[in-house]
């Protein structure tokens, strides 16, 4: 986000709280506003209460949107099981069971190191399924995500119409989508946020 043109250092932080999301894993979430920050954002765990740390000048629909994000990736970071090749395909496995019918059936679910202008890619004639390793340590959920999309195109190879209504069997489909649309858009900024960074810029 672009930074503050005008701000007074001496200016106090500005906190608001409100209760998270469902199956955030915190009682509550602190928004703290600081002229002094003018582009980066925090989060940190502090007993059972969550401080995201944003510029005063963020609007309301930015600080929605960055919550969400630092929330899930406080939980990423708390989550360090990292999924071997098996598990995944055992995963893949039940949610081809959970949403599709068990229909997708994949010949080969793994992760690789290649993929990194791609979340997944499958090659329908073969059954393979590959993820790129950067979903590691991401939410379960977006995860899941990434492997449904990648099952699905199993049973439909493009993205048209039958796709989309395929996918829409996995119930969080749009909040996955929008997680990585914001690790997209975190990466273009001059400063990615870290989810124990305090530092004010």
């Amino acid at each position: 986000m672009p930074a503050d043109p005008l701000h007074r250092a001496g200016e106090p932080q500005r906190s608001t709280t409100s209760q998270p999301p469902r199956g955030s894993g915190a009682s509550a979430i602190e928004v703290r506003r600081s002229a002094r920050r003018r582009r980066t954002v925090s989060a940190y765990r502090e007993g059972d209460r969550t401080v995201v740390l944003i510029p005063a000048r963020m609007s309301k629909a930015e600080e929605q949107r960055w919550v969400t994000l630092m929330l899930d990736k406080l939980a990423a970071q708390e989550s360090k099981r990292v999924l071997g090749d098996a598990a995944l395909a055992e995963r893949a496995e039940r949610l081809s069971a959970q949403y599709f019918d068990g229909r997708a059936r994949p010949a080969s679910v793994r992760w690789v190191t290649n993929q990194n202008t791609r979340w997944g890619s499958c090659t329908p004639a073969e059954g393979s399924i590959r993820l790129s390793h950067r979903l590691q340590g991401m939410p379960e959920y977006v995860v899941d995500y990434v492997l449904c999309h990648e099952l699905a195109h199993l049973l439909v190879p493009g993205h048209g119409p039958d796709f989309w209504r395929l996918l829409e069997a996995y119930p969080r489909t749009e909040r996955a989508r929008g997680y990585l649309e914001g690790v997209v858009a975190a990466a273009r900024l001059p400063h990615v946020p870290g989810a124990r960074d305090e530092q004010e810029t």
